[in-house]
Protein backbone atom coordinates (compact mmCIF):
# COMPACT_ATOMS: atom_id res chain seq x y z
CA UNK A 1 0.00 0.00 0.00
CA UNK A 2 1.33 3.53 -0.76
CA UNK A 3 2.30 5.39 2.21
CA UNK A 4 -0.35 7.85 2.75
CA UNK A 5 -0.27 11.31 4.06
CA UNK A 6 -2.67 13.85 5.83
CA UNK A 7 -2.45 17.66 5.26
CA UNK A 8 -4.15 19.88 7.45
CA UNK A 9 -4.58 23.72 6.08
CA UNK A 10 -6.27 25.02 3.24
CA UNK A 11 -3.56 27.98 1.98
CA UNK A 12 -0.61 28.81 -0.46
CA UNK A 13 1.52 27.64 2.48
CA UNK A 14 -0.23 24.52 2.37
CA UNK A 15 -0.25 24.25 -1.27
CA UNK A 16 3.81 24.61 -1.82
CA UNK A 17 3.81 21.93 0.78
CA UNK A 18 1.91 19.70 -0.98
CA UNK A 19 3.63 20.06 -4.51
CA UNK A 20 6.79 19.28 -2.08
CA UNK A 21 5.17 16.20 -0.60
CA UNK A 22 4.17 14.71 -3.94
CA UNK A 23 7.12 15.01 -5.51
CA UNK A 24 8.85 11.86 -3.70
CA UNK A 25 10.19 9.05 -5.06
CA UNK A 26 7.87 7.11 -3.04
CA UNK A 27 4.87 8.20 -4.44
CA UNK A 28 2.83 8.71 -1.53
CA UNK A 29 -1.41 9.69 -1.68
CA UNK A 30 -2.74 12.98 -0.13
CA UNK A 31 -5.31 13.83 1.62
CA UNK A 32 -5.94 17.20 3.00
CA UNK A 33 -8.40 18.49 5.39
CA UNK A 34 -9.13 22.50 4.59
CA UNK A 35 -11.51 24.52 6.21
CA UNK A 36 -12.45 26.22 2.60
CA UNK A 37 -11.73 24.48 -0.67
CA UNK A 38 -8.18 25.12 -2.39
CA UNK A 39 -8.48 24.29 -5.75
CA UNK A 40 -4.63 23.67 -6.38
CA UNK A 41 -4.12 21.24 -2.86
CA UNK A 42 -7.45 19.27 -4.31
CA UNK A 43 -6.11 18.66 -7.48
CA UNK A 44 -3.22 17.03 -5.75
CA UNK A 45 -5.01 14.81 -3.63
CA UNK A 46 -6.70 11.78 -3.38
CA UNK A 47 -8.99 12.35 -1.01
CA UNK A 48 -10.23 16.01 0.43
CA UNK A 49 -12.62 16.90 3.31
CA UNK A 50 -13.90 20.55 4.20
CA UNK A 51 -14.62 21.35 7.90
CA UNK A 52 -13.25 23.65 11.28
CA UNK A 53 -9.96 22.59 12.39
CA UNK A 54 -11.21 22.59 16.34
CA UNK A 55 -13.34 19.54 15.11
CA UNK A 56 -10.56 16.92 16.16
CA UNK A 57 -13.01 14.37 15.87
CA UNK A 58 -13.79 14.64 12.53
CA UNK A 59 -9.87 15.50 11.73
CA UNK A 60 -9.09 11.92 13.75
CA UNK A 61 -12.17 10.05 11.64
CA UNK A 62 -10.93 11.02 8.29
CA UNK A 63 -7.40 10.13 8.92
CA UNK A 64 -8.73 7.07 10.42
CA UNK A 65 -10.52 6.65 7.32
CA UNK A 66 -8.05 6.95 4.71
CA UNK A 67 -5.68 4.98 6.98
CA UNK A 68 -2.67 7.93 6.89
CA UNK A 69 0.59 6.95 7.82
CA UNK A 70 1.61 10.51 9.33
CA UNK A 71 0.28 13.76 9.35
CA UNK A 72 1.97 17.44 8.46
CA UNK A 73 -0.22 20.32 9.92
CA UNK A 74 0.40 23.45 8.47
CA UNK A 75 -1.33 26.09 10.24
CA UNK A 76 -1.12 27.44 13.31
CA UNK A 77 -5.31 27.13 14.40
CA UNK A 78 -5.39 23.29 14.38
CA UNK A 79 -1.98 22.96 16.68
CA UNK A 80 -3.61 25.43 19.16
CA UNK A 81 -6.74 23.29 19.19
CA UNK A 82 -4.33 20.17 20.20
CA UNK A 83 -4.80 18.33 16.68
CA UNK A 84 -1.26 16.52 17.49
CA UNK A 85 -2.06 15.12 20.81
CA UNK A 86 -5.37 13.90 19.51
CA UNK A 87 -3.91 12.40 15.93
CA UNK A 88 -0.94 10.73 18.46
CA UNK A 89 -3.94 9.13 20.62
CA UNK A 90 -5.05 7.71 17.43
CA UNK A 91 -1.62 6.48 16.85
CA UNK A 92 -0.29 8.78 14.00
CA UNK A 93 2.28 10.56 14.24
CA UNK A 94 2.17 14.64 12.88
CA UNK A 95 5.07 17.00 11.65
CA UNK A 96 3.98 19.60 13.82
CA UNK A 97 4.00 20.27 17.47
CA UNK A 98 2.02 19.29 21.03
CA UNK A 99 -0.72 21.46 22.00
CA UNK A 100 1.98 22.59 24.87
CA UNK A 101 4.67 22.71 22.71
CA UNK A 102 3.08 25.10 19.94
CA UNK A 103 2.69 27.43 22.81
CA UNK A 104 6.17 29.01 21.40
CA UNK A 105 3.82 30.35 18.86
CA UNK A 106 0.25 30.88 21.15
CA UNK A 107 1.63 32.60 23.77
CA UNK A 108 4.25 34.90 23.78
CA UNK A 109 4.57 35.39 27.47
CA UNK A 110 5.43 31.32 27.57
CA UNK A 111 8.23 31.89 25.06
CA UNK A 112 9.76 34.94 26.62
CA UNK A 113 9.96 33.66 29.69
CA UNK A 114 11.11 30.08 28.26
CA UNK A 115 14.07 32.42 27.13
CA UNK A 116 14.35 34.32 30.54
CA UNK A 117 14.34 31.02 32.44
CA UNK A 118 16.85 28.99 30.23
CA UNK A 119 19.33 31.51 30.18
CA UNK A 120 18.84 31.75 26.30
CA UNK A 121 20.15 35.10 24.64
CA UNK A 122 17.54 36.94 22.21
CA UNK A 123 14.67 38.46 24.68
CA UNK A 124 14.71 42.06 24.55
CA UNK A 125 13.65 44.20 27.78
CA UNK A 126 9.90 43.28 28.16
CA UNK A 127 7.73 42.68 31.09
CA UNK A 128 4.25 40.56 30.75
CA UNK A 129 1.17 42.61 32.80
CA UNK A 130 -2.34 40.91 33.52
CA UNK A 131 -3.40 44.21 34.22
CA UNK A 132 -2.78 48.19 33.33
CA UNK A 133 -1.44 48.48 36.60
CA UNK A 134 2.64 49.32 36.33
CA UNK A 135 2.54 49.38 32.40
CA UNK A 136 3.14 53.35 32.67
CA UNK A 137 6.36 53.09 34.78
CA UNK A 138 7.77 50.37 32.81
CA UNK A 139 7.27 51.92 29.54
CA UNK A 140 9.54 54.91 31.05
CA UNK A 141 12.38 52.80 31.82
CA UNK A 142 12.51 51.13 28.35
CA UNK A 143 11.44 53.95 25.96
CA UNK A 144 9.62 53.20 22.74
CA UNK A 145 7.69 50.36 23.20
CA UNK A 146 5.65 47.35 21.20
CA UNK A 147 2.39 46.03 22.87
CA UNK A 148 1.93 42.30 21.95
CA UNK A 149 -1.07 40.40 22.91
CA UNK A 150 -0.79 36.96 24.45
CA UNK A 151 -2.22 34.43 22.06
CA UNK A 152 -2.73 34.07 18.11
CA UNK A 153 -3.53 37.17 16.50
CA UNK A 154 -3.12 36.36 12.32
CA UNK A 155 -0.03 38.10 12.44
CA UNK A 156 -1.51 41.45 12.75
CA UNK A 157 -1.58 42.15 16.66
CA UNK A 158 1.80 43.66 17.21
CA UNK A 159 1.37 47.39 17.45
CA UNK A 160 4.51 49.20 17.61
CA UNK A 161 4.92 53.22 18.96
CA UNK A 162 5.05 55.45 16.16
CA UNK A 163 3.64 53.13 13.54
CA UNK A 164 0.27 51.89 15.44
CA UNK A 165 -0.05 54.65 18.07
CA UNK A 166 1.95 57.99 18.97
CA UNK A 167 1.43 58.81 22.71
CA UNK A 168 2.18 56.67 25.97
CA UNK A 169 -1.99 57.86 26.32
CA UNK A 170 -2.60 55.55 23.24
CA UNK A 171 -0.54 53.33 23.86
CA UNK A 172 -2.26 52.35 27.45
CA UNK A 173 -5.79 52.53 25.38
CA UNK A 174 -4.61 50.03 23.50
CA UNK A 175 -3.27 47.73 26.73
CA UNK A 176 -6.48 48.49 28.15
CA UNK A 177 -8.06 47.16 24.69
CA UNK A 178 -5.97 43.95 24.51
CA UNK A 179 -6.40 42.86 28.18
CA UNK A 180 -10.21 42.84 27.35
CA UNK A 181 -9.96 39.93 25.29
CA UNK A 182 -6.24 38.39 26.19
CA UNK A 183 -5.60 37.05 28.97
CA UNK A 184 -2.06 39.55 29.66
CA UNK A 185 -0.33 41.75 27.60
CA UNK A 186 3.54 41.19 27.01
CA UNK A 187 5.04 45.28 26.85
CA UNK A 188 8.58 45.03 24.91
CA UNK A 189 11.10 47.40 24.08
CA UNK A 190 10.97 48.79 20.18
CA UNK A 191 14.39 47.16 18.73
CA UNK A 192 15.32 48.80 15.69
CA UNK A 193 16.99 46.55 12.69
CA UNK A 194 16.02 44.47 10.00
CA UNK A 195 13.81 41.61 10.26
CA UNK A 196 14.58 37.98 9.18
CA UNK A 197 12.90 34.29 9.10
CA UNK A 198 14.76 31.32 9.47
CA UNK A 199 12.28 28.70 9.61
CA UNK A 200 13.87 24.91 10.56
CA UNK A 201 13.28 21.76 11.08
CA UNK A 202 13.74 20.02 14.09
CA UNK A 203 12.87 16.69 15.47
CA UNK A 204 13.45 18.24 19.22
CA UNK A 205 17.49 17.25 19.35
CA UNK A 206 18.05 18.45 15.62
CA UNK A 207 17.44 21.64 14.51
CA UNK A 208 18.33 22.30 10.53
CA UNK A 209 17.93 25.47 9.16
CA UNK A 210 16.63 26.24 5.43
CA UNK A 211 17.59 29.66 3.40
CA UNK A 212 16.77 32.75 5.52
CA UNK A 213 13.78 34.91 4.37
CA UNK A 214 12.80 38.43 4.56
CA UNK A 215 9.31 39.21 4.67
CA UNK A 216 7.27 42.28 3.60
CA UNK A 217 4.35 43.08 6.06
CA UNK A 218 2.99 46.22 4.89
CA UNK A 219 -0.21 46.38 2.74
CA UNK A 220 1.31 49.23 0.04
CA UNK A 221 4.46 49.89 -1.71
CA UNK A 222 7.44 51.45 0.20
CA UNK A 223 6.36 50.10 3.19
CA UNK A 224 3.41 51.33 3.49
CA UNK A 225 0.00 51.02 4.44
CA UNK A 226 -1.59 48.25 7.66
CA UNK A 227 -0.08 44.73 8.83
CA UNK A 228 -1.24 42.03 6.50
CA UNK A 229 -0.43 38.20 6.67
CA UNK A 230 2.28 39.10 4.59
CA UNK A 231 2.56 40.75 0.84
CA UNK A 232 5.49 38.85 -0.31
CA UNK A 233 8.94 38.06 0.12
CA UNK A 234 12.40 36.73 -0.99
CA UNK A 235 15.18 34.98 -0.09
CA UNK A 236 19.31 34.79 -1.59
CA UNK A 237 21.18 32.44 -3.54
CA UNK A 238 24.07 32.63 -1.19
CA UNK A 239 21.36 31.61 1.48
CA UNK A 240 22.17 34.47 3.95
CA UNK A 241 20.15 37.96 3.23
CA UNK A 242 22.45 41.07 2.22
CA UNK A 243 21.82 42.83 5.36
CA UNK A 244 22.90 39.96 7.31
CA UNK A 245 26.33 39.19 8.85
CA UNK A 246 27.65 35.66 9.15
CA UNK A 247 27.60 35.73 12.71
CA UNK A 248 23.94 36.79 12.61
CA UNK A 249 22.12 33.51 11.08
CA UNK A 250 24.50 31.28 13.27
CA UNK A 251 23.44 33.41 16.41
CA UNK A 252 19.57 32.73 15.21
CA UNK A 253 20.32 29.13 15.15
CA UNK A 254 21.56 28.92 17.81
CA UNK A 255 19.08 30.41 19.60
CA UNK A 256 16.60 27.96 18.25
CA UNK A 257 18.93 25.29 18.83
CA UNK A 258 18.63 25.98 22.53
CA UNK A 259 15.32 26.52 22.40
CA UNK A 260 14.27 22.89 21.36
CA UNK A 261 16.25 21.91 24.19
CA UNK A 262 14.37 24.21 26.77
CA UNK A 263 11.37 23.25 25.23
CA UNK A 264 12.46 19.11 26.05
CA UNK A 265 13.64 20.02 29.83
CA UNK A 266 10.20 22.10 30.24
CA UNK A 267 7.12 19.83 28.99
CA UNK A 268 9.38 16.49 28.53
CA UNK A 269 7.96 16.41 25.07
CA UNK A 270 10.91 16.79 21.51
CA UNK A 271 9.40 19.10 18.99
CA UNK A 272 8.73 18.00 15.97
CA UNK A 273 8.19 20.03 13.00
CA UNK A 274 8.74 23.46 11.87
CA UNK A 275 10.45 25.96 14.31
CA UNK A 276 10.13 29.58 12.74
CA UNK A 277 11.98 32.04 14.15
CA UNK A 278 11.39 35.76 13.36
CA UNK A 279 14.07 38.00 14.09
CA UNK A 280 15.82 41.54 13.83
CA UNK A 281 19.01 41.76 13.29
CA UNK A 282 20.42 45.43 15.26
CA UNK A 283 23.42 46.66 15.96
CA UNK A 284 23.81 45.21 19.52
CA UNK A 285 23.41 41.52 17.70
CA UNK A 286 20.20 39.45 16.93
CA UNK A 287 17.11 39.60 18.97
CA UNK A 288 13.97 37.37 18.53
CA UNK A 289 10.60 38.97 17.49
CA UNK A 290 8.79 36.03 18.28
CA UNK A 291 8.40 32.27 17.50
CA UNK A 292 5.90 30.54 15.29
CA UNK A 293 5.07 26.37 15.27
CA UNK A 294 4.90 25.83 11.54
CA UNK A 295 6.13 27.51 8.54
CA UNK A 296 5.87 30.72 7.32
CA UNK A 297 3.02 32.00 4.39
CA UNK A 298 4.62 33.36 2.40
CA UNK A 299 7.92 32.07 3.68
CA UNK A 300 7.53 28.36 2.70
CA UNK A 301 7.36 29.15 -0.89
CA UNK A 302 10.37 30.77 -1.04
CA UNK A 303 12.14 27.62 0.21
CA UNK A 304 10.25 24.44 -0.54
CA UNK A 305 10.60 25.13 -3.96
CA UNK A 306 14.48 24.80 -3.70
CA UNK A 307 14.88 21.89 -1.70
CA UNK A 308 16.85 19.41 -3.01
CA UNK A 309 16.38 16.62 -0.31
CA UNK A 310 12.81 14.16 -0.90
CA UNK A 311 10.74 15.91 1.55
CA UNK A 312 9.11 12.52 2.92
CA UNK A 313 12.28 11.62 3.87
CA UNK A 314 13.09 14.37 5.93
CA UNK A 315 9.59 14.19 7.09
CA UNK A 316 9.96 10.59 8.79
CA UNK A 317 13.31 11.45 9.91
CA UNK A 318 11.79 14.00 12.05
CA UNK A 319 9.21 11.68 13.56
CA UNK A 320 11.64 9.18 13.93
CA UNK A 321 14.31 11.89 15.50
CA UNK A 322 16.81 11.37 13.11
CA UNK A 323 17.34 14.58 11.60
CA UNK A 324 20.94 13.83 12.50
CA UNK A 325 20.97 11.22 9.53
CA UNK A 326 20.26 13.49 6.73
CA UNK A 327 22.29 16.91 5.08
CA UNK A 328 19.72 18.47 4.22
CA UNK A 329 20.28 20.70 0.70
CA UNK A 330 18.97 23.49 -1.19
CA UNK A 331 19.61 24.95 -4.72
CA UNK A 332 22.04 27.92 -4.71
CA UNK A 333 18.79 30.03 -6.18
CA UNK A 334 17.41 33.50 -5.46
CA UNK A 335 13.76 33.33 -5.13
CA UNK A 336 10.80 36.72 -4.97
CA UNK A 337 7.56 36.18 -4.03
CA UNK A 338 4.79 38.85 -4.86
CA UNK A 339 1.48 38.11 -3.48
CA UNK A 340 -1.73 38.87 -5.56
CA UNK A 341 -3.92 40.16 -3.57
CA UNK A 342 -7.90 42.01 -4.07
CA UNK A 343 -7.73 45.82 -4.57
CA UNK A 344 -9.60 45.95 -1.63
CA UNK A 345 -7.47 44.02 0.82
CA UNK A 346 -6.16 45.58 3.75
CA UNK A 347 -9.15 48.44 3.52
CA UNK A 348 -11.71 49.92 5.35
CA UNK A 349 -14.78 47.96 3.98
CA UNK A 350 -16.62 51.77 2.85
CA UNK A 351 -13.56 52.23 0.80
CA UNK A 352 -14.52 52.40 -2.95
CA UNK A 353 -12.31 48.78 -3.92
CA UNK A 354 -13.87 46.34 -0.91
CA UNK A 355 -16.10 45.04 -3.79
CA UNK A 356 -13.24 43.74 -5.04
CA UNK A 357 -13.21 40.81 -2.68
CA UNK A 358 -15.47 38.52 -4.21
CA UNK A 359 -14.92 38.89 -8.37
CA UNK A 360 -13.80 36.55 -10.90
CA UNK A 361 -10.24 36.59 -11.86
CA UNK A 362 -8.18 35.05 -14.66
CA UNK A 363 -5.09 33.73 -14.98
CA UNK A 364 -2.49 33.33 -18.31
CA UNK A 365 0.58 32.52 -19.28
CA UNK A 366 2.61 33.04 -16.29
CA UNK A 367 5.77 31.76 -17.62
CA UNK A 368 8.55 30.32 -15.58
CA UNK A 369 7.20 31.40 -12.27
CA UNK A 370 5.60 29.19 -9.74
CA UNK A 371 1.53 29.76 -8.69
CA UNK A 372 0.90 28.51 -5.36
CA UNK A 373 -3.41 29.52 -4.35
CA UNK A 374 -4.04 30.95 -1.29
CA UNK A 375 -7.94 32.31 -0.62
CA UNK A 376 -9.06 30.99 -4.40
CA UNK A 377 -12.88 29.25 -4.82
CA UNK A 378 -13.00 27.65 -8.12
CA UNK A 379 -16.83 27.79 -9.43
CA UNK A 380 -18.40 26.53 -12.45
CA UNK A 381 -17.11 29.66 -14.48
CA UNK A 382 -13.83 30.14 -13.27
CA UNK A 383 -11.70 31.49 -10.48
CA UNK A 384 -12.97 33.63 -7.27
CA UNK A 385 -11.34 35.60 -4.87
CA UNK A 386 -12.26 35.87 -1.10
CA UNK A 387 -11.35 38.53 0.92
CA UNK A 388 -8.02 37.60 1.92
CA UNK A 389 -4.79 36.91 -0.56
CA UNK A 390 -5.81 35.38 -3.28
CA UNK A 391 -2.12 33.69 -5.17
CA UNK A 392 1.36 33.73 -4.09
CA UNK A 393 3.73 33.84 -7.27
CA UNK A 394 7.14 32.88 -6.81
CA UNK A 395 10.05 33.32 -9.42
CA UNK A 396 13.02 31.34 -9.52
CA UNK A 397 15.96 32.47 -10.35
CA UNK A 398 20.76 32.57 -10.46
CA UNK A 399 19.91 35.52 -8.75
CA UNK A 400 17.51 38.06 -7.30
CA UNK A 401 17.47 40.39 -10.30
CA UNK A 402 16.45 37.40 -12.28
CA UNK A 403 14.00 35.92 -9.63
CA UNK A 404 12.41 39.40 -9.43
CA UNK A 405 11.63 40.01 -13.26
CA UNK A 406 10.05 36.12 -13.80
CA UNK A 407 7.93 37.14 -10.88
CA UNK A 408 7.01 40.85 -11.60
CA UNK A 409 6.21 39.04 -15.16
CA UNK A 410 3.96 36.65 -14.07
CA UNK A 411 1.87 39.36 -12.22
CA UNK A 412 1.28 40.87 -15.00
CA UNK A 413 -1.31 37.53 -15.79
CA UNK A 414 -3.71 37.99 -13.37
CA UNK A 415 -6.55 39.32 -14.62
CA UNK A 416 -9.13 41.35 -12.69
CA UNK A 417 -9.13 43.44 -9.85
CA UNK A 418 -6.39 42.74 -8.18
CA UNK A 419 -3.17 44.38 -6.54
CA UNK A 420 0.33 43.60 -5.23
CA UNK A 421 2.89 44.81 -4.21
CA UNK A 422 5.98 45.76 -7.35
CA UNK A 423 8.43 46.49 -5.33
CA UNK A 424 9.34 43.16 -3.62
CA UNK A 425 12.77 41.33 -4.38
CA UNK A 426 13.78 44.67 -6.00
CA UNK A 427 16.83 46.33 -6.30
CA UNK A 428 16.22 49.69 -4.69
CA UNK A 429 14.38 48.34 -1.86
CA UNK A 430 17.05 46.03 -0.94
CA UNK A 431 19.22 48.73 -1.34
CA UNK A 432 17.11 50.53 1.33
CA UNK A 433 17.58 47.87 3.83
CA UNK A 434 21.70 47.35 3.23
CA UNK A 435 21.93 51.04 3.92
CA UNK A 436 19.38 51.18 7.23
CA UNK A 437 21.74 48.17 8.41
CA UNK A 438 24.84 49.74 7.54
CA UNK A 439 23.99 52.72 9.03
CA UNK A 440 22.95 51.80 12.41
CA UNK A 441 26.14 48.82 12.62
CA UNK A 442 28.44 52.22 12.53
CA UNK A 443 26.25 53.33 15.15
CA UNK A 444 27.93 51.26 17.69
Amino acid sequence: MPLRILLIGNGAREHVIAETLVKSKRNPELYAFMKTNNPGIADLSSATMLGNYSDLKVIVEFAKKNKVDFAFIGPEDPLNEGVVDVLAEAGIPSIGPFKNLARLETSKSFTRNLLRKHGIPGNPHFRVFNNLEGIEAFTKTIGSFVIKPDGLTGGKGVMVQGDHFNSLEEGLKLCEFVLENHPCVIIEEKVEGEEFSLQCFCDGKTVIPTPPVQDHKRRFVGDKGPNTGGMGSYSCEDHSLPFLEKEDLTAALDITSQVANALFKEEGLYYKGIMYGGFIATKDGVKLLEYNARFGDPEAMNVLPLLKNDFVDICEAIIHGKLNEITVEFERKATVCKYIVPKGYGLPKDHPDASSTSARIEIGDTGDAKLYFASIDRKEDGLYMTTSRAIGIVGIGSNLREAEAKAEKATKSIRGPVDYRPDIGTEELINKRIKHMRDLRRKQ
